[in-house]
């Protein structure tokens, strides 16, 4: 484990990365529908913290895993059980989320984050190990992997603590803050001052598009819970513009991520890897929130809600303008570079994400309403596609002087 090259060609995610992906579709999958849960039994503050939560510490396992990995993926034999090891830990985590969002959402005394708690310390202990291994052959690198080994162990020592005792909800959030600070600052320190790890730029970029793909996966399973609410009664009109509009949606905000060449201005600008790199969790929260914000959609199609129209169109706007908000920092803060087209874009997406609420107050069918917010990405994506590619050309360009 000395060591991947970081200029390796045609480096490419690994089977094991795939499977190990797996299993956070379970943990997304469970939080989005928590979030559905909870928003659509108008419980909007609470689920929202309680999301925030749950996606931070599923993102951020995640994101560790995936940079090691692409650092000193060696698919031995130990490394392969020690990721089996942390695809358990990420199960765990999973099985406490439903008691978390019901202790934030129903009870609002104090924080169930005993089996999250649990599941993660899982996981990074993990970590752990495959940090202590790689410091150990690669001793030139040694100060980055104590780094991450102090950080992540102090961490966990915090999440427990935090776990054993039980706080009000709010004193524990609050005091969430610390140990966040940690896992969050570790990893800067250790990359930036302390030798770095030798990751690969064209790999990671590839792992977190693979990522979005798999958040996406939830903006369909909202779109199927609605249509089947819908088939009830048979095909109908209905049903093809849901279709449509859900699909729509997802499809656009895949190409409108992907019209971003995170890999080539990542090889040649190392250092902007960790606005890339922590700006995603915002990015695949909000992604997963839409899938969310779907499924609320079919609860209030099956009247199982106690939001109004009004209300359940914004649990699809909201992640969608937050969505399209992420990515248009991301893509300022990765280029360096923010255009005047890019304003314009903006103006008319916004539009989009307005007319909506607008069609829902005057008692427009739901279906309509999604149906004019499935434009929101499409708007970049047609942007870029006739005229931005340019741009993107230019910011290379320049990247490369």
């Amino acid at each position: 484990m000395t060591g991947r090259d970081p200029h390796e060609s045609h480096r490419v995610a690994t089977p094991l990365e795939l499977l190990f992906d797996l299993t956070f579709v379970v943990a997304f999958g469970t939080a989005a529908n928590e979030l559905a849960h909870a928003l659509a039994a108008d419980h909007v503050g609470s689920g929202i913290a309680a999301f925030a939560f749950a996606t931070f510490g599923i993102s951020w396992a995640w994101i560790n895993f995936t940079w090691f990995a692409s650092a000193y993926d060696t698919d031995d034999w130990i490394y392969r059980l020690t990721t089996m090891l942390q695809m358990v830990g990420v199960l765990i985590f999973a099985l406490g989320i439903h008691p978390m969002f019901e202790s934030v959402t129903e009870h609002g005394e104090t924080l169930d984050n005993d089996v999250i708690v649990w599941g993660y310390v899982v996981m990074r202990v993990a970590m752990l190990f495959q940090w202590w291994r790689a410091g150990r052959h690669d001793p030139d690198r040694g100060p980055a992997c104590r780094t991450y080994i102090v950080s992540i162990a102090a961490a966990q020592v915090l999440w427990c603590v935090l776990a054993l005792v039980d706080l009000p909800v709010g004193t524990t959030f609050a005091l969430i803050i610390v140990p966040f600070l940690i896992e969050v600052g570790g990893p800067a320190y250790a990359e930036n001052r302390r030798g770095g790890t030798p990751w690969h730029a064209h790999h990671i970029a590839e792992r977190y598009g693979l990522m979005v793909i798999i958040t996406l996966g939830e903006g369909m399973i909202g779109t199927m819970a609605a249509i089947n609410v819908l088939a009830e009664g048979g095909l109908t009109w209905e049903i093809g513009l849901f279709t449509v509009a859900g699909t729509a949606l997802t499809f656009g905000t895949w190409w409108c991520y992907f019209v971003v060449p995170t890999g080539e201005i990542l090889h040649v600008r190392r250092e902007r890897s960790f606005g890339f790199g922590y700006g995603a969790i915002g990015l695949f929260g909000s992604i997963v929130a839409i899938g969310a914000g779907l499924h609320v959609a079919a609860y209030f199609l099956d009247h199982h809600a106690e939001i109004g129209l009004t209300a359940t169109v914004l649990t699809v706007v909201v992640p969608v303008a937050l969505f399209i908000a992420v990515f248009y920092t991301g893509y300022t803060v990765l280029t360096r570079s923010f255009h005047l087209f890019h304003l314009v874009l903006l103006l008319i997406t916004a539009a989009t994400l307005v007319a909506p609420v607008l069609m829902a107050r005057a008692e427009v069918d739901l279906e309509w309403c999604l149906l004019v917010l499935s434009l929101a990405p499409w708007v970049s994506v047609v942007g870029y596609e006739t005229v931005g590619y340019r741009h993107n050309v230019e910011v290379l360009e320049s990247l490369r002087d």
